[in-house]
């Protein structure tokens, strides 16, 4: 089983390679932030309870993550080919939390892949994206404080990965093919 969580920048090209991931290996994906909004959409106990915090501006707690996590996980049933974990986890107690939530299943995460590009790139990427799409969020100012945050809160993380041997940095500048088949080979290898 090949769980993966991929992890980078706003700008890194997450989803890009997420898609191509799942197309050619057959992986689940799992964003964090999709799985919150359809909880609370759908109304479940889950999303009612995060929705109560988000209303008062506070941050969902990892254990409420955690359990909506690994609702959506149980519901791919026991033999799937594996997740791409998207968004989580963003701290050392999320990494913690799902390494506890996979073994209890007997599973884990197999690989974290890295995507790494330097922050003017990162910039022109998600002011470019504005552009196209329109998002109001990718604006110089905004991204900064994205970057910033991303920068703060990801260290340790990145840290914690390495001492577990799971770290797999990949350049992510240049070429889509080649980021994609430099992936393709740690995926392979596992």
């Amino acid at each position: 089983m090949r769980n993966i969580v991929i992890f980078g920048a706003p700008g890194s090209g997450k989803g890009t390679q997420s898609d191509l991931m799942i197309e050619k290996f057959g992986l689940n994906h799992i964003s964090t932030g999709d799985v919150l909004r359809a909880e609370i959409k759908n109304g479940t106990e889950l999303g009612k309870t995060a929705k109560q915090y988000i209303d008062e501006g506070k941050l969902v707690p990892d254990s409420l993550i955690i359990d909506m996590l690994a609702k959506v996980y149980d519901a791919f049933g026991d033999s799937h080919p594996g997740v791409i974990f998207d968004g989580f986890p963003r701290t050392v107690p999320q990494a913690e939390a799902l390494k506890e939530m996979l073994a209890k299943r007997g599973h884990k995460v197999a690989a974290m892949i890295e995507l790494d590009v330097p922050e003017e790139e990162l910039m022109t990427r998600l002011i470019k994206r504005g552009e196209m799409s329109g998002r109001t969020d990718d604006n110089a100012e905004t991204i900064k404080k994205r970057l910033d945050v991303y920068h703060s809160q990801t260290a340790p993380l990145i840290d914690w990965y390495e001492a577990e041997g799971l770290r797999h940095q990949i350049d992510g500048l240049g070429e889509l093919d080649r980021i994609f088949g430099d992936i393709c080979k740690v995926v392979e290898a596992l």
